[in-house]
């Protein structure tokens, strides 16, 4: 349109028409004249708002989580938190019941050898400390610890004591290749001496040449003059191998010891020896054996296949 005198009355008027119908609607209220009008134009133009409000809600959505994003933040890292915390408790729980077990089963093989101890936890490992197999326990001489004390848990024998501390002391394992022990068998009583191996089972040389050993037969230690570094009767070990006898004054054997060595965690140090040889009390019970089924067949009095007549051929 151009820009004209008439253009100009034009806009004007209709400008005043404009201001007049905004009087006129805002004095009538809800029976306003033009209501049906502004009902209609809702009518035609809602579905395009809707359209249109569809499209930018969800940048308007996207705007929210952006604000309430910090808020969401903490939530989840609150969860987080709560999560690992839950997961802690659980293991904790878990080691804390692992090791009622390993200290009850402490206490009973201390009871059945009358060993006084004292219970220690393992709380370093490795060769750090001069030692292939040694580990470190946080009881000293504070605690009544000292050198070449017999260590124990509720499987058997653990090592002996080599230095000690005020709050620590280092245990040489029963595992160590430096380390070696008297042994005695049970019942027979066959003497002989224990050396580690690593990971690998225990060497045990007997001083009898010619003694009967067979797998499954169990060690326990001989014990030390004045009980130390060893005392009497901790479980050592399970003979695992036997050497063919050749004839030689002693005889080599093969020992898985009771004690996992790479799984340590609560020990006890005896303190106290028992006041006389527990010999074979300390050793676990062995299972008892399944019962043999023995079935037994008895014969007719006669001899005669079952179901024919005595005297008589089959079939007669």
């Amino acid at each position: 349109m151009r820009d004209t005198r008439e253009s100009r009355l034009l806009l004007v008027l209709l400008v005043a028409i404009a201001f007049a119908l905004i009087t006129v609607d805002i004095r009538g209220g809800e029976e306003s004249p033009v209501d049906g009008a502004r009902r209609a134009a809702a009518t035609v133009f809602g579905p395009v708002e809707n359209s249109v409000a569809s499209a930018v809600n969800p940048v308007g959505n996207a705007i929210a989580a952006v604000r309430d994003s910090g808020e969401r933040h903490d939530r989840i890292a609150e969860l987080e938190r709560q999560n690992a915390a839950l997961k802690a408790k659980l293991g904790s729980d878990d080691r804390n019941r692992s090791r009622v077990r390993e200290l009850d089963n402490l206490l009973k093989k201390a009871g059945a050898g009358q060993y006084g101890i004292k219970a220690a936890e393992v709380i370093a490992m490795g060769a750090a400390q001069g030692f292939s197999w040694t580990v470190t326990i946080d009881a000293g001489s504070d605690d009544g610890i000292k050198r070449d004390m017999t260590v124990i848990n509720g499987d058997g024998l653990v090592g002996r004591v080599t230095t000690v501390g005020p709050g620590t002391s280092t245990v040489l394992l029963a595992s160590d290749p430096d380390f070696t022990v008297g042994t005695r068998m049970e019942r027979s009583d066959e003497l002989g001496f224990a050396t580690g191996q690593g990971d690998r089972p225990l060497s045990v040389q007997l001083l009898n040449g010619k003694a009967k050993v067979k797998p499954g037969d169990r060690l326990v230690t001989f014990g030390s003059r004045a009980d130390r570094p060893f005392v009497p009767g901790v479980p050592v070990g399970e003979v695992v191998r036997v050497d063919p006898s050749t004839g030689n004054l002693t005889r080599n054997i093969f020992v898985r010891p009771y004690v996992g060595f790479s799984k340590l965690d609560v020990v006890g140090v005896v303190v106290q020896a028992p006041r006389t040889d527990p010999r074979d009390a300390v050793l676990p019970p062995k299972p008892a054996p399944e019962p043999t089924v023995t079935v037994t067949v008895t014969p007719s009095p006669t001899g005669a296949p079952s179901g024919a007549p005595s005297g008589q051929p089959e079939g007669e």
